[in-house]
């Protein structure tokens, strides 16, 4: 096959949530906790974008063992960033302090390390692979034998049932599986039936529309965030959030927020008295996620625990 142009930009696909599908047509990975990248590699230089289109190439350094591993082949990669906890269990909360540190000192380096986990290959060697099903992209991935501290390939399973990985991952206490089609090609930037997300762990992204000073130790800063789910006629209110925060997360939300207070309320359904007394509007441009048990009958989230910003998404990249 004739070579291309080594592509600037390729979206990453995207999964649907879904049931766990049965049948000998599916592929299953593990569903990882952390943040979404796509590298390019090509005459010893590294680009890491993530969803977003955000350059991290100087927030992951770890990652520029790369370009030694592909031995001067040049290459688009998808997989997440994640930071291991001391299990070796991707924890999103110890990425925080990753994400929003552009140069990270040797020290967070050292404590807070982490990896690569790829799984998917979208260009090699001069050749688009879009268009080959995700049996053919695996393999090629399988053969580049990218082993580091900081770059794995994880594991594939397309002879086991979904229901036995997914007994796996809650084992070892995972985020999920996803369920891939065999035969699928990658459609880049389009959430797609070939690729189904099945958490164990309950997630929502959602978007911050304002905050409720807190009370006793927390007083002086955030009590509780108030949330909202983009819709088709404007922001729905989801609901606040008290739990899951450190110390260093709120103040880094307080500095966030402050320069985005607005005077009256982003949200386009009604935010109960109780919740709006007191509450500090702002512009509804940060993106968050937390873990929650289910939804209320009036669409909010019952028992929410914050996880984290999202600065790889924006609020048009949501969905319920």
């Amino acid at each position: 096959m004739a070579q291309q142009h080594f592509p600037d930009l390729i979206r990453p696909m995207l999964a649907v949530l879904g049931d766990l599908p049965e049948g000998p047509e599916w592929a299953f990975e593990f569903k990882w906790d952390g943040v979404r990248a796509t590298t390019y590699v090509r005459d010893d230089r590294l680009r890491v974008l993530t969803r977003n289109d955000l350059d991290a190439s100087r927030t992951y350094p770890e990652l520029h063992a790369l370009t030694e591993l592909l031995n001067h082949r040049p290459a688009v990669l998808d997989g997440e960033i994640v930071a291991l906890d001391p299990s070796r269990r991707p924890n999103f909360s110890r990425l925080q302090s990753r994400i929003h540190t552009r140069r990270p000192t040797d020290d967070l380096l050292r404590r807070i390390p982490v990896a690569y986990y790829i799984f998917d290959v979208l260009h090699l060697d001069g050749r688009p692979l879009l268009t080959e099903p995700y049996t053919t992209r695996r393999r090629l991935l399988d053969d580049l034998h990218l082993t580091h501290p900081s770059i794995q390939v994880p594991p594939c399973f397309t002879d086991l049932p979904g229901t036995t990985v997914q007994s796996i991952a809650a084992t070892h206490g995972l985020e999920g599986v996803v369920a891939k089609r065999k035969t699928s090609r990658y459609d880049p930037g389009r959430r797609s039936p070939s690729w189904i997300k099945v958490p164990l762990i309950r997630t929502q992204e959602v978007v911050i529309g304002g905050w409720r000073p807190g009370e006793g130790r927390r007083s002086g800063t955030i009590g509780a965030l108030l949330l909202g789910v983009p819709t088709s006629t404007g922001l729905h209110y989801a609901g606040k959030v008290g739990t899951g925060f450190t110390a260093p997360m709120l103040e880094d939300l307080q500095s966030r927020l402050a320069p985005l207070s607005r005077p009256t309320s982003p949200f386009t359904t009604e935010v109960p008295t109780d919740h709006a007394r007191a509450a500090h509007w702002v512009h509804p441009t940060l993106v968050g996620e937390v873990q929650f048990r289910t939804w209320t009958p009036e669409g909010r989230l019952r028992h929410p625990s914050w996880r984290g910003l999202r600065p790889d998404k924006s609020p048009s990249d949501l969905t319920t």
